[in-house]
């Protein structure tokens, strides 16, 4: 009986470590990039849960993307504390996207602050995003 129960899980697992989809030319695709180790994840598109949280993919015109942002903080001294577990929410709205366009949505921290932007396929940004809401794990 154990068995199903971890079946189901690899399964998952195999889902989400599969190769992303081809773009769509009537969309606009959007990527990730953070610093090695973090983690930044599509959540939802125009209030909509999204299946993939491994990149968005839109429609032109306007659109509002939630994504999260994990990384670990370390306070205090080197090796003396554990480092802590962030998890924000961030928020990015872009009117402008055009069908058939890449765009990178990146993400970095310093300690707690976190800052978020779109660029263009040409690494020209293209709108901030912001900070909905962080959480310690």
């Amino acid at each position: 009986m154990r068995a199903v129960p971890l079946l189901a899980v690899l399964a998952l697992l195999g889902a989400c470590a599969g190769p992303l989809p081809q773009p769509d030319p009537q969309q606009a695709w959007i990527e990730f990039r953070t610093e090695p180790g973090e983690l930044l994840m599509a959540e939802k598109l125009d209030g909509k849960r999204l299946d993939d949280g491994r990149y968005f993919q839109v429609s032109p015109g306007a659109h509002r993307l939630l994504a999260t942002y994990r990384f670990e903080v370390q306070v205090g001294p080197i090796m003396t504390l554990d480092p802590v577990q962030m998890l924000c929410y961030l928020r990015l709205d872009y009117a402008g996207f055009v069908a058939g366009q890449r765009y990178r949505l990146e993400a970095h921290h310093w300690l707690f602050q976190t800052e978020s932007w779109l660029s263009d396929a040409t690494g020209k940004r293209m709108a901030d995003g912001q900070e909905w809401h962080c959480i310690t794990q």
